[in-house]
């Protein structure tokens, strides 16, 4: 989702301090310390300081999954203006002075309306909360601007992608004007989100991946799948009824559906009657947050609506799995017609991570997506780690054709994976390869799709014309229809690879 790759630059003198939190000894601030400094930042107590709190504390134990969102307001952002403070000079903006903040893994950048774009270049630096060391000046992409609209908790907010950081009590966050842009205005409400996903609760941690038994958008909305009566051959039934779609990441329709994957959401029904075999799949996922991976012979009798050419169901992570507090999202569920395509991402996040963490790191992405950035739920319809690993994102179903945020312009008949890591330099592993590989052959054959093939998607908008058809391989990249480097260049080179092996895998 990210538009570029990470970048560090170079290291610039410290505004004044904050401290919203602890208070620390004073600190001079004359005279910038040394960005690796463990005593940097240091200052007094502020009332001043513009910081919020929202977590997830649970009603009763066991209700809620612990997490919390730390929201720090941009220094110069002035109340009752047009927008924040312009830009006077090159290196003028506006800055979350460095300060010591509580724990949290993940950060980003978020801003009133998710139309509304921001011209100008947000960096940050982190304090880690084992060695005190601060890190160099790092770079935040902007998601790609649209009229994505929000979920039931208002209206979505324009924002950067997130970064993982790891474990950290400190930070410093500046926006920059562009180069050669010296008198725009910043948009309102922007602020710093610093998110906590909380501990592991969830009943049994993923374990490295089985392997299979026998591995022998311009679309409209399904308008036949009513609950209670069956989709057309060749698609999983999909209960819910139809609403006119639109062009947006986050359209207002779609279809809908009550029946949690997972885990019961907030209000919803229990949408048993029609729900095809999705109502398996929740079922075996509410009880160890795992789904078994299947052979092609018992895929097909799971999948009977599937035909010939679904590969073998993998191993998948459920969102009960990696801890999803269902509270969060907005509990209806929205579908597009049927899944033609895969998009392959990367997160563009450190590649340093240990894979029993990588529930974390979804949980914290789900948290900002969901909390921060005011999308229905988290963006992508599935995530892999660099172990292989592969997990449900967002909610509907994993055999549904559950209608993503991941791809702008596209999310309409297709399907969003994100491989944990930054693939732009580095090498993704052949763990996480194989595990796209075998994905892509199960999920878009439960569609009658060949991995190997090509297919026509309708853009949305973006970098393709509202309503051009374009001619896409069926496992493309992010890059293919959006003006990004993602999934990165190494990750973007295997994809021929993952084409081949997953329709092997489906028997072609």
């Amino acid at each position: 989702m990210r538009a570029n790759r990470v970048q560090t630059v170079g290291v610039v003198s410290a505004a004044a301090l904050l401290l919203p939190l602890t208070p620390l000894a004073t600190a001079a601030a004359a005279s910038p310390a040394s960005p690796s400094s463990p005593a940097y930042p240091s200052s007094k107590a502020s009332e001043s300081s513009a910081a919020s709190e929202s977590s997830a504390a649970p009603a009763s134990a066991g209700s809620a999954i612990p997490g919390r969102t730390q929201s720090l307001s941009f220094d110069g952002s002035v109340a009752g203006e047009s927008g924040a403070r312009a830009a006077e000079s090159p290196e003028a903006g506006v800055r979350v002075p460095a300060r010591t903040v509580r724990p949290y893994s993940l950060l980003g950048v978020v801003w009133d309306g998710a139309g509304t774009p921001l011209r100008g270049r947000v960096q940050v630096r982190t304090r880690d909360a084992d060695s005190g060391n601060w890190s160099a000046w790092r770079h935040l992409e902007n998601h790609p601007v649209d009229a994505r609209r929000g979920g039931a908790r208002g209206p979505a907010r324009g924002a950067t992608a997130p970064l993982w950081v790891g474990s950290s009590d400190g930070v410093e966050a500046r926006v920059l004007p562009e180069r050669g842009d010296h008198g725009g205005s910043l948009p309102d409400g922007l602020r710093l989100e610093l998110v906590d996903p909380g501990p592991d609760t969830s009943p049994d941690a993923p374990d490295a991946p089985d392997a299979p038994d026998a591995p022998d958008q311009g679309g409209k909305p399904d308008q036949s799948a009513a609950s209670g009566q069956s989709a057309a051959p060749g698609r999983p039934a999909v209960s819910g009824r139809p609403a006119a779609p639109g062009p947006a990441e986050e359209p207002a329709g779609g279809q809908r559906d009550s029946a949690a994957a997972g885990a019961a959401a907030e209000g919803a029904g229990s949408g048993a009657a029609g729900a095809g075999p999705v109502a398996a799949d929740s079922a075996a996922g509410a009880g160890g947050g795992v789904l078994p991976a299947l052979s092609r012979e018992a895929t097909r009798s799971q999948y009977p609506e599937a035909g010939s050419f679904a590969g073998p169901r993998p191993r998948i992570v459920t969102r009960a799995g990696w801890g999803a507090d269902e509270k969060l999202r907005e509990a209806e569920f929205r579908y597009t017609n049927t899944v033609k395509a895969a998009f392959v991402h990367h997160t563009a996040m450190t590649n340093d991570y240990a894979c029993d963490q990588a529930p974390s790191i979804i949980r914290a992405m789900y948290r900002y997506h969901v909390k921060s950035s005011k999308w229905r739920d988290i963006g992508y319809n599935f995530l892999v780690d660099k172990c292989g690993t592969i997990y449900e994102g967002r909610a509907g179903g994993v055999a549904k054709p559950v209608m993503g945020a991941h791809t702008y312009g596209f999310n309409t008949d297709s399907t969003g994976i994100a491989v944990l890591g930054s693939y732009g330099k580095q090498e993704p592993s052949e763990r996480a390869v194989d595990a796209l590989a075998r994905l892509t052959a199960w999920k878009l054959g439960l569609f009658g799709a060949d991995p190997a093939g090509k297919t026509w998607l309708t853009s949305g908008g973006g970098k393709f014309k509202k309503g051009r058809k374009i001619h896409f391989h069926t496992v493309s990249g992010h890059r293919d229809g959006f003006v990004t480097e993602c999934p990165g260049d190494r990750l973007y080179a295997k994809l021929g690879d993952i084409r081949s092996a997953a329709a092997r895998l489906q028997g072609r």
